[in-house]
């Protein structure tokens, strides 16, 4: 057999799969059981008339068969009518929404249809750490935008490279600064693309977890916005469909055209009865992503009891400037807390850590007791 491709050899380390093999790793440990505040992972599910819609569908002979590869059309139009209703943009449900397996898969594929071999994808600093995946597969160049602490964490795009660029990742609410858009960021990342050629990507995965009041904004909403790039939406976050692997790339009709020829030779549409599940959820009663803010708040306010200079706009997470001589994996191997280390989402992550909030109540506050424990 031939050695591996050499694209393989340009995926960097999967940062999630090292840092649970590690919570893990010590969770055998003896000792108090090991909190982990470090995971992503919603802890709560969709509402039962999301869970009743797939079910229904699953329980129908014909839903077995291959579905249309890209997405049942009435999705694509609850996708439209979502964004029209909630965020004040007019999409074409035929040929500017495109319906994805999550939009983990279209990180990667995104990169895949606008970068060609030594062009140059830009990210922000501090990032998500599976956006390295796509300029990797891609053979593309990775740049960064850093993000401005003093400014909000807005994109500073002076400092952006601007040879060259296909693309620039963007992500509001911010994971993991977990702040929303600052004034005028959009239209700054407008501006660049039209100086560059690049096309914009802006992750929305926590567009509706936003605090105090704020109302959700989506990139698309700016002007020009949907003439230069495209907006990633999840129904993981909002509708806790984590597992389910839906998603959407909305906006530019030439980007969505690219996503669909990719589908067409690369998978065979996704599974009807979550497709069904999916217009459910956007279609029917929007309570439980109220009450999912609600409990995201309520969190966050009381980890501000014992942390009370950490910001948090939207999200799930909190983004924690460590104090000195704490580090990670002084919480991991001292206190049986485990958090995301900051040095995983890039160079303006290092002395950072990410809290989730995604955790039940009671592990909560186990946590917090370790946490202040720890600072003392």
């Amino acid at each position: 057999m031939r050695g591996r491709p050499h694209r393989l050899g340009r995926l960097p380390q999967q940062y999630f799969t090292a840092l649970l093999a590690r919570v893990a790793e010590h969770a055998a440990l003896d000792g108090e059981p090991l909190v982990d505040l470090g995971r992503g992972n919603p802890e709560v599910g969709p509402p039962q008339h999301v869970v009743d819609s797939l079910a229904a569908a699953a329980d129908d002979p014909s839903a077995h068969g291959y579905p249309p590869f890209r997405g049942l059309p009435a999705l694509r139009e609850a996708v439209a009518a979502r964004y029209a209703e909630l965020y004040g943009v007019e999409l074409d449900p035929h040929s500017e929404v495109a319906i994805v397996p999550g939009t983990k898969t279209a990180i990667c594929e995104l990169a895949l249809v606008l970068a060609e071999r030594g062009s140059t994808i830009v990210l922000p600093d501090p990032y998500y750490p599976d956006y390295p995946s796509g300029p990797a597969l891609a053979a593309a160049r990775t740049g960064y935008v850093p993000l401005d602490r003093r400014a909000g964490w807005a994109p500073d795009f002076v400092q952006a490279p601007r040879e060259d660029v296909a693309a620039v990742f963007l992500n509001y609410p911010s994971n993991p600064c977990a702040v929303c858009a600052p004034t005028g960021a959009f239209a700054l990342a407008v501006a660049y693309a039209h100086n560059t050629g690049a096309a914009i990507i802006h992750d929305f995965a926590y567009g509706d977890l936003v605090f105090d009041g704020r109302a959700p904004r989506s990139f698309l909403a700016e002007p020009g916005a949907k003439e230069v790039g495209v907006e990633m939406f999840s129904m993981s976050k909002t509708y806790g469909m984590a597992g389910w692997r839906l998603g959407f790339v909305v906006g530019n009709a030439e980007i969505v055209s690219r996503l669909d020829l990719l589908a067409d030779h690369v998978r065979v549409g996704i599974f009807t009865p979550v497709q069904h599940a999916g217009i459910a959820a956007l279609t029917g009663p929007q309570d439980s992503v109220a009450e999912r803010v609600a409990t995201y708040q309520r969190r966050r306010d009381r980890v501000r009891e014992v942390l009370p200079d950490l910001e948090c706009e939207g999200s799930f997470y909190l983004w924690w400037e460590l104090p000195d001589s704490l580090t990670a994996e002084r919480l991991l191997t001292e206190h049986r807390l485990a958090v995301a280390p900051g040095e995983g989402f890039g160079s303006r992550g290092a002395g950072w850590a990410r809290l989730s909030l995604a955790v039940s109540d009671e592990i909560l506050e186990i946590g917090l007791e370790r946490l202040a424990r720890a600072i003392l």
